[in-house]
């Protein structure tokens, strides 16, 4: 048994793991970067009313999304009314090209939870791959569906999921002139927004805390440059501290108790962490020039940073108490907004070159470099739990203002993320569970 947050409880059922799920065969191999979305058939989960329609069509959407998978349209459907209970007739899926097969069935409970179970289906080997049923609170349905796709997508590719994740962000609206920014926070897919701030402030680049639901942020009230911390469970707010000098928004180290920022003084900007318990701040960097946009490696051992001491924006890492710090990035133009993966296997970053910003990847020791897109103002990469997705920002020429987008690691599966009016600085949260 397993508690998550938002009070939904998640129970393996016994029964439905009798075949181990290492002698199916359906497997997708994401790390060559060239897949073929697998067809996969998500049937309507059996329920009194129209919410198991709804889940699996949140799981089908979440999937398709990766760049993954292919759900079936459900006219092609051969066998109907597959519940949990029964074993499909596999050459009814096979027929149609199925490789796998999810079924689920959505039930109220006396004390007026939701049971929720669901089955996975390696259908040309006939066997079970998953199975497992949730109990949770009506209201939170939509989790439960990220959830289910995250399993899924875990058993087939044989990477943890990242559906079941939220994305802080600055939500913009009004003109340019009066420009409103509030801090908004919502499902990785779009759903569930929520606004953080009302807009009397400028707020800018917020952040999650890697090891719990918390963010930092900047905000500048009064023309004063503050950053805060914010629970998002409780709304509870507090102030880390006033910096006038401040040049980018914190980062958390990968423990949460420590932040990583760049601070100008004289006309120059170093690094600094700081202590979240003491507040007691040490200086990382000594140079004259700009040295901004910290971002810990996921062991805290190192940090990425970018810097213009050679003249020109370039990314360069150290140690955490700022030793060995050595250049990485060499290719033509200027290196920006370095964001160590959560695998540790590379650094997401921005790049202005040729007119273009280009959002790109590199091994941590410069190696490696790709771009995976380009366009008139691309920036902010942020990414998924997994490692496997960024999310950014881009301000198209005469769109009027940036809105998100996502793109996986093969750079061929961007997509447009859906919210209710511009938007930039997003910020990916760890997985909820």
């Amino acid at each position: 048994m397993r508690v998550l947050s938002g009070a939904l409880l998640a129970l393996a059922l016994a029964a439905f793991a009798a075949l181990a799920p290492a002698q199916a065969r359906v497997t997708i191999d994401i790390t060559g970067g060239t897949a073929k979305p697998m067809p996969i058939a998500i049937t309507d989960f059996q329920s009194q009313d129209g919410l198991g329609a709804q889940i699996s069509s949140v799981i089908a959407a979440d999937l398709q999304r990766s760049g993954l998978f292919a759900p079936i349209d459900k006219a092609a459907f051969i066998q109907t009314g597959l519940t949990p209970d029964t074993s499909p007739a596999f050459q009814d899926w096979t027929v149609i090209n199925a490789q796998a097969l999810v079924v689920g069935r959505v039930a109220p409970e006396a004390d007026g939870r939701l049971r929720v179970e669901f089955r996975l289906w390696d259908t040309f080997a006939g066997q079970q791959m998953d199975g497992q049923q949730f109990y949770a609170n009506p209201n939170d349905w939509r989790r439960i569906a990220h959830i289910i796709a995250d399993a899924i997508y875990k058993q087939i590719t044989g990477e943890s999921g990242y559906f079941d994740s939220r994305v802080v962000f600055v939500s913009e609206s009004g003109g340019k002139a009066d420009r409103v920014k509030r801090l908004a926070i919502m499902d990785q897919d779009g759903a569930n927004l929520r606004y953080l701030t009302e807009g009397q402030d400028l707020v800018l680049t917020p952040r999650f805390s890697p090891s719990r639901q918390e963010i930092t942020y900047m905000s500048f009230g009064n023309g004063e440059p503050r950053v805060y911390l914010l629970q998002l469970e409780t709304g509870q707010r507090e102030i880390v501290g006033n910096f006038p000098g401040m040049t980018f928004s914190p980062r958390f180290s990968p423990d949460g108790q420590k932040v990583v920022m760049s601070l100008q003084q004289d006309g120059n900007a170093n690094i600094y962490a700081m202590d979240l318990r003491s507040r007691a701040t040490q200086r990382l960097t000594n140079t004259a020039a700009i040295d901004t946009s910290p971002s810990y490696s996921p062991d805290g051992g190192r940090i990425v940073f970018e810097s213009d001491r050679g003249g020109r924006q370039q990314l360069y890492t150290m140690n955490a108490d700022g030793s060995n710090q050595q250049r990485i990035s060499f290719g033509d133009g200027a290196y920006s907004t370095p964001v160590w993966s959560p695998r540790g296997d590379l650094v997401a970053f921005t790049k202005q070159s040729g007119g273009q910003f280009q959002i790109g990847v590199m091994r941590p020791d410069g190696s490696g470099e790709r771009i995976l897109t380009s366009g008139y103002h691309n920036e902010g990469p942020t990414w998924a739990p997994n490692g496997r997705v960024l999310m950014f920002f881009r301000d198209q020429k005469g769109a009027g203002g940036p809105q998100l987008y996502s793109i996986d690691l093969s750079g061929r599966n961007e997509q447009k993320v859906p919210t209710s009016g511009f938007a930039s600085d997003p910020a990916w949260s760890p997985v909820l569970g």
